[in-house]
């Protein structure tokens, strides 16, 4: 397994990122769009994870406008309030519109490598909505897209993901905790309605007894039988989406 440092030129400064891949000749890119943690050990290891299945896997760091920061302990982080203000200063201060235009970039980075074929995008927490907005801004490129415990995917903001649907070529996943404060069931039924009416191929399903931040393992409510579940349902969208 190969881990390559990039440096990512974007509109507005420079994006540091890993370009993980277990082979040159890896068949399509994947985008891994991170959590409110930021780039670290937990989300590499799921990175090299997808890229033994023969993709190339990009982890870019979101928060790249304010480094350097951090580190956080996902353990921790948001029962410290000192953290906690910072990390949602982090989040905060990382619109949807700073993501949608950094992800031209991090899709030209791709095709700087060599990795010029479909691409598939997944994002946890934070990186939910990311994930389908950058689906929704390059339909040319982004075949497959997939959240999980994403937030705000359906909410009252403007750069709501669901109200972008007409624009989603890709095929969607959404993976949804059993009770998250951050995705409520109305939110849920929207996104739905608003996927289905854009014919859009989708799916959404429910996690029950799952929390918030589930899949990633450096998580305080880490659970490795829902992890693997979600594992099984990301490596199927992307084996019939990217090839």
């Amino acid at each position: 397994m190969a881990r390559q440092d990039i440096d990512i030129k974007t509109r507005d400064g420079v994006a540091k990122a890993g370009l993980f891949r277990s082979t040159a000749a890896a068949k399509a890119g994947i985008i891994l769009y991170m959590d409110a943690f930021g780039p670290r050990p937990a989300l590499d290891m799921m990175a090299e994870r997808l890229a033994g299945q023969g993709y190339a896997v990009l982890v870019p760091d979101l928060f790249y406008r304010n480094a350097p920061y951090g580190p956080f302990d996902a353990k921790t982080a948001f029962a410290v309030e000192e953290t906690k203000v910072a990390l949602m200063a982090l989040v905060t201060g990382t619109t949807q519109e700073m993501t949608i235009r950094d992800s031209g970039a991090f899709l030209d980075a791709l095709a700087s490598e060599g990795i010029t074929g479909p691409v598939g995008v997944v994002g946890y927490c934070m990186g939910g909505a990311r994930a389908l907005n950058a689906a929704a801004t390059h339909p040319d490129r982004i075949v497959a897209a997939a959240s999980f415990h994403g937030g705000n995917l359906a909410g009252d903001n403007a750069d709501s993901p669901h109200r972008k649907a007409a624009s989603i070529k890709a095929r969607v996943y959404v993976g949804v905790a059993g009770v998250d404060r951050s995705f409520p069931p109305e939110q849920s039924a929207r996104l739905a309605e608003a996927l289905r009416v854009a014919e859009v191929d989708h799916a959404i399903e429910n996690y029950a007894g799952m929390a918030h931040g589930w899949c990633v393992s450096d998580h305080s409510v880490f659970n490795a039988t829902g992890a693997e579940r979600h594992w099984k349902r990301l490596t199927t969208l992307f084996a019939e989406t990217l090839g």
